[in-house]
């Protein structure tokens, strides 16, 4: 059986490992190469790869995948802070015995339990694992800036944390001691130690299955499905007027994990057209079970954070809409739909995605999404 505690210290291990995978620039010393040799080692968009690729990865134009490079200036543009929202509302909420019920206070340090690890592993697959194994510049460059996205997620669960006078222990060791969470980490830590695995590299069909295999993972189940009923539980106490800094906070974290998402399935689909080869039948009969494996993992959490209905949701509303997510997310990798059928009982969370459609969510007087500088709270 897979221990969790066991695990973690590996992925940090990674950190002092030489790249192996990413090839090295290529800079002639002086005087050793004509300029006709220097010009014919120019970077050649048709030299460029999202992975296995021959180009130099210091060079980051000619672009190639202007799509990667337009998302990173989206999460530029859509950067924001934690400490610009005010928790006071919160704080005096948390404090009243009356202001929450004990299964909504439930909900909230579940909630925290989850996430607060949950992105500092999905940094930590960025940072020591996929930007490796990355040879696209463009790419490795939203990844950088999606690396800084998690740890301003992770900061913000901290402050939220802070701000109600929580038991820290209790949050931030949620993971080795609550099984609904213990058990999403698990399945994913083998696929983090793929990819830091310092002996790991691409350039085999195995090897690059393995690291496509990652990227779902991570891209539909992680982000695309493990984040979404925590989302929807705390978006709801916002929608009634409750733990409302807080809940701006997550709207903010949806915006940027569904461009995570959606960068991550445009990685997926360009691999997979670049290596054909990869998307074997049961190669997608495989990937299929891991979206299914994924739906129970997340049900199983939203039983365990709602036992009884709560802020009008309860747990079978959510097994429906899971499998409405898990078909969506297998759609955009190309795969057929999982649950037939299967509907979104929450309409509005796909209008919290979309920040400028809804300014005054909050009561608050966000005039657009945007640079935290700009932000205005007046």
């Amino acid at each position: 059986m897979l221990q969790f505690e066991d695990h973690i210290p590996s992925i940090g291990g990674a950190a002092l490992q030489p790249v192996v995978n990413v090839p090295p620039a290529r800079i002639p010393a002086a005087g050793s190469a004509t300029s006709a040799d220097v010009v014919s080692r120019r970077v050649r968009v048709e030299d460029k790869r999202i992975i296995n690729g021959k180009a130099d990865v210091n060079q980051l134009v000619p672009f190639k995948y202007k799509w990667a490079w337009e998302k990173y200036l989206s999460g530029c543009a859509n950067h924001w802070m934690p400490q610009e929202i005010n928790m006071s509302r919160d704080i005096a909420t948390w404090k009243d015995p009356n202001g929450l019920t004990e299964d909504e206070r439930l909900v909230v340090k579940r909630n925290l339990g989850f996430f607060v690890t949950a992105d500092s592993l999905a940094a930590n697959n960025i940072v020591l694992g996929t930007y490796r194994h990355i040879t696209a510049p463009e790419c490795r460059q939203y990844l950088l800036r999606q690396a800084f996205e998690e740890a301003i997620h992770t900061h913000a669960y901290q402050y939220i944390v802070e701000s109600l006078g929580l038991d820290e222990g209790e949050i931030f060791n949620a993971y080795h001691e609550v099984s609904s969470i213990r058990e999403k980490d698990e399945f994913l830590i083998p696929f983090i130690e793929i990819l830091t695995n310092p002996e790991f590299k691409t350039g085999t069909p195995e090897t690059d299955q393995q690291l496509l295999r990652s990227l779902i993972v991570f891209a539909c189940i992680m982000e695309g499905l493990f984040f979404y009923v925590g989302f929807a539980q705390i978006l709801a106490l916002g929608r009634q007027n409750k733990m409302m800094g807080a809940a701006e906070q997550y709207q903010y974290i949806l915006r940027d994990e569904s461009m995570h998402c959606n960068f991550g399935i445009d990685l997926i689909n360009q691999i997979k057209m670049e290596n054909p080869h990869l998307w074997t039948s049961e190669f997608r009969e495989e990937i299929r079970g891991l979206i299914q494996k994924g739906v129970e993992l997340e049900y199983r959490y939203a039983e365990d954070t709602m036992p009884r209905g709560v802020l009008g949701l309860n747990a079978p509303m959510f097994k429906e809409y899971l499998r409405f997510v898990a078909n969506r997310r297998a759609q955009q990798i190309g795969l057929d739909p999982l649950y037939p059928g299967a509907n979104n009982p929450f309409p509005w969370m796909s209008e919290m995605v979309d920040l400028k459609k809804e300014k005054n969510f909050f009561e608050t007087r966000v005039i657009e999404y945007q640079t935290g500088g700009a932000l205005n709270w007046d």
